[in-house]
């Protein structure tokens, strides 16, 4: 079972998701700070595979935690938060996270966004290999390169390009690529969806306010180009 990073310094709060996970299956490391957690992901071999991280948290804030794990590489981050404030959820959101969960929450509920994010750090059905001007998606390989550099992307920012990209020119709602990439049914989420789009273009696109590849279809969603 996925190996997970727990990171909440609320010791009653991190201790019952622990039990929960642990009851599902997983290994579980619980720390209650950024520095700890982020010591675990430093240590060679460690195997942790996704990683749930409080946005209040004591010295490093959840934020930059999200930041420097997704600085590190392509590991999967659920964030915790308090509150629904769209703020918080937007800032971490931007600073790497790939999913939020407001507490209380369920542990069938954490259970299913885990396996949600995990799912989309895994293999797609399509194997072929598309060049949109110079972007070349390899889908058996995962991995994209602009003009032959490649662009690392995380499972989500992966994971969307290849739903939009496999379709150029369909509009796509927020809601449709909710339940493509994310699995989720509830249509306030979509601000992942603009928070993902707005990261792809700060990574593909020469002017990102101006996009060529992924292009906003106002009061409607998202297409893929290019122009």
């Amino acid at each position: 079972m996925p190996h997970v990073l727990l990171i909440e310094d609320d010791t009653s709060v991190r201790d019952g998701m622990e039990l929960v996970l642990r009851r599902h299956g997983h290994e579980v490391d619980a720390v209650a700070t950024g520095e700890a957690g982020l010591e675990l992901l430093s240590r060679p071999g460690g195997g942790i595979e996704i990683a749930v991280v409080d946005l209040m948290l004591p010295g490093i804030d959840g934020f930059e935690v999200c930041r420097r794990i997704r600085g590190r590489g392509q590991l999967p981050i659920i964030m915790l938060t308090s509150r629904g404030d769209d703020l918080d959820v937007v800032s971490g959101l931007e600073a790497g996270a790939d999913d939020y969960v407001v507490k209380p929450i369920t542990g069938r509920v954490l259970e299913a966004r885990i396996r949600a994010a995990l799912r989309r750090a895994g293999p797609v059905t399509r194997t072929d290999t598309d060049d949109f001007a110079g972007l070349v998606i390899d889908r058996a390989g995962l991995t994209v390169t602009k003009h032959g550099t490649p662009v690392p992307l995380p499972p989500t920012e992966l994971r969307l390009l290849l739903e939009l990209s496999a379709a150029p020119g369909r509009v796509f709602s927020r809601e449709q690529l909710l339940e493509l990439v994310w699995e989720h049914d509830f249509l306030g989420d979509s601000r992942l969806v603009d928070a993902a789009v707005g990261r792809l273009r700060a990574k593909l696109e020469d002017l990102p306010a101006k996009p060529r590849y992924i292009q906003t279809v106002r009061g409607f969603g998202y297409r893929f180009g290019p122009l």
